[in-house]
């Protein structure tokens, strides 16, 4: 019996050695004749951590690896490279760092002052915003 191959995206790459692919398919409504959407998470080997969320791999069936996991990744992108630290850097690098918010810009303002000894502007900064 040949061994099923399916195509899905990668939607989590936490685990060690595991990437979780979900595979979507498209069905028939029985009475309504319309084309839905139904998808599925499956969990699947992948021995170089190799791949990352967002990825389109496809999987293989395989004897079972674990509890949940009897699935193999036989294919991916071209530019997926060996090792978890990779791709990640690069998108790391790549992303901006975040921009203060309001509270934080209050409470560094607070912490400031408080460090010069002078009082804060408003009694309800003391306690944290609402006064």
């Amino acid at each position: 019996m040949p061994k099923r191959v399916l195509q899905g995206v990668v939607v989590s790459d936490a685990c060690d050695k595991t990437v979780i692919v979900r595979v979507e398919r498209r069905v028939m409504h029985p009475i309504y004749k319309k084309f839905v959407s139904r998808s599925k998470k499956y969990a699947a080997h992948d021995e170089d951590n190799r791949y990352c969320a967002g990825d389109a791999v496809r999987i293989e069936e395989s004897r079972p690896l674990s509890k949940r996991k009897s699935w193999v990744v036989i294919d991916g992108p071209v530019d997926a490279a060996p090792g978890r630290g990779s791709r990640r850097a690069a998108v790391a690098e790549a992303a901006p760092a975040p921009e203060a918010t309001t509270r934080r810009r209050r409470r560094a303002a607070a912490a400031a002052a408080a460090a010069e000894g002078a009082e804060p502007a408003a009694a309800g900064e003391e306690a944290g915003g609402a006064a």
